[in-house]
């Protein structure tokens, strides 16, 4: 595939390119779309397909970036049949960080195990941990928040580079009571600590686990349990941190002692909190702006490396949210690549 024509006007431009069969231009669009509402939202341009012909239109850097990941992605149709989000991701992240992921240094876990951003994104989220004490870092569920700080933390505590890792999570309600659970209080706030837990388990073995938190080398707590504390030379994580009130936030930022790492992971959109109650991760990442040894990260859909059909799950209801406010209301859903547009 080579692009037939290109078009400018100023810093605008136009590309037309030809693909050879339909069968290939159904597996470059995705379903539904997929993926081009994915190069479009990255790159922020226009692209339609009519007769055969895919024509991209836009700012004649984000033209030219799109061309070629539409060159690459094309190769690979051609040579492995189709695509899947994380090819695109992967591609998206070559083109827009200016090099390959792999430049990214990975992270050196136990036994042996490395572990690699997949994304541009979460090669700037794992370089922002590295390089600064407190990081935030938003997106949708399946990029790699928890998992990529769980590694960061692994690997640190195997380099020495601290003595202890404690995992955080609000223990927030979403639909059921806490005290409709059975058992006692640990077994009623274990199934929010779960998802840390299987983190841990992708970079430890059991027994190594069990006997870290025998020797509180690692410890998995709900926020609550937080308060009056500080904590010294240790990697502290807060997940689900878009369930934590303004106060909460407070209290688990100024847990910090000396040689200390926090990584403060969330999703906006999934506030679970009453709804005159404000978000402490959205506060924080207004009120600390500017700060230096801070940063803040935001992953988007093009980072998300879980099953394929986490991507479209999150398009979908992004997508009929944005209808219902509109007054529409289902999800319309598109079947392959629009044309005509």
């Amino acid at each position: 595939m080579g692009a037939d024509a290109t078009f400018a006007i100023g810093n605008m431009s136009e590309a037309t390119i030809s693909i050879v069969s339909s069968d290939a231009l159904r597996a470059l669009f995705g379903a539904r779309d997929q993926h081009m509402r994915t190069i479009r939202e990255t790159l922020g341009v226009s692209i339609h397909a009519h007769e055969g012909r895919v024509t991209v239109e836009g700012e004649s850097a984000a033209v030219a970036r799109a061309t070629e990941l539409l060159e690459r992605l094309n190769s690979r149709v051609r040579r492995d049949g189709g695509l899947d989000s994380a090819d695109v991701a992967r591609a998206l992240a070559e083109i827009v960080g200016g090099g390959a992921v792999s430049d990214v240094r990975p992270i050196e876990v136990y036994n042996g195990r490395t572990v690699r951003p997949r994304t541009a994104g979460q090669g700037r989220y794992l370089e922002a941990i590295r390089e600064n004490s407190l990081v935030f870092c938003i997106g949708p569920a399946g990029t790699g928040k928890t998992y990529l700080a769980v590694a960061m933390a692994a690997g640190d505590l195997r380099a020495d580079r601290i003595r202890k890792i404690v995992l955080v999570r609000p223990a927030v309600e979403a639909g059921e009571s806490l005290g409709f659970l059975p058992g006692d209080l640990q077994a009623k706030i274990n199934p929010y600590l779960r998802p840390l837990f299987d983190a841990l388990r992708e970079m430890m073995e059991h027994d190594m686990i069990r006997r870290y938190m025998e020797e509180d080398v690692i410890e998995v707590i709900p926020l609550a349990y937080m308060r009056g504390r500080t904590l010294n030379d240790a990697f502290i994580i807060l997940d689900e941190a878009q369930n934590t009130t303004i106060a909460q936030m407070k209290m688990f930022l100024t847990r910090m002692g000396a040689g200390s790492k926090i990584v403060v992971s969330g999703d906006t959109t999934q506030v679970d909190l009453p709804k005159e109650t404000r978000s402490g991760l959205t506060d924080a990442l207004e009120r600390l702006q500017g700060i230096r040894d801070i940063a803040s990260v935001r992953l988007s859909r093009a980072d998300i490396v879980r099953h394929r059909l986490v991507q479209e799950i999150v398009d979908a209801y992004e997508h009929g949210a944005g209808q219902r406010s509109s007054g529409r209301g289902s999800v319309q859903r598109k079947q392959g690549p629009q044309f005509e547009r």
